[in-house]
């Protein structure tokens, strides 16, 4: 009976754990870039449902390399097609090896050739137009996860 109730607390206590875990996940802050708007609001509103913090939304490479390196995001979700001279696995690229924020490509172009261009410095994920709902939460909650296991070991 003692033992079944101590196993009762522990369960308890890693539930409440993984609860704040999740708590933490949620109020992370996003990064949108996306240069069609309504493709970018459509983001914004299912993220902000979710619970997530989606502080800025910008339209070209230049643009999200300046503000990752203002505001640090938890993490960005990029289009491979963007305004401006930088496409999105560029600015990736370049976000990603100066402050080491995890990406999240959202894109319509799923030929072999622009997914291998975008997979040579190891995005975190991949998600293609149209999107689900819950595809996106599940890819975020992922890379979350993931590089806050990375950064606890290094």
């Amino acid at each position: 009976m003692r033992q079944n109730l101590t196993t009762l607390k522990l369960c308890i206590r890693m539930i409440k754990v993984d609860n704040k875990s999740k708590k933490a996940e949620k109020s992370a802050r996003i990064l949108i870039v996306e240069d069609e708007n309504i493709i970018a609001m459509d983001i914004q509103y299912i993220l902000q449902k979710m619970g997530y913090d989606v502080f800025a939304i910008v339209s070209s490479g230049e643009e999200s390399i300046n503000i990752a390196s203002l505001s640090l995001p938890d993490i960005v979700l990029m289009d491979i097609k963007l305004k401006g001279k930088m496409n999105g696995i560029q600015a990736a690229e370049s976000i990603y090896n100066q402050f080491r924020i995890p990406i999240i490509y959202v894109s319509a172009y799923g030929d072999e050739l622009t997914y291998l261009q975008s997979d040579r410095f190891g995005p975190f994920e991949y998600i293609r137009k149209p999107f689900i709902e819950g595809e996106i939460e599940d890819k975020i909650s992922g890379v979350l996860h993931k590089n806050r296991k990375y950064t606890t070991l290094n």
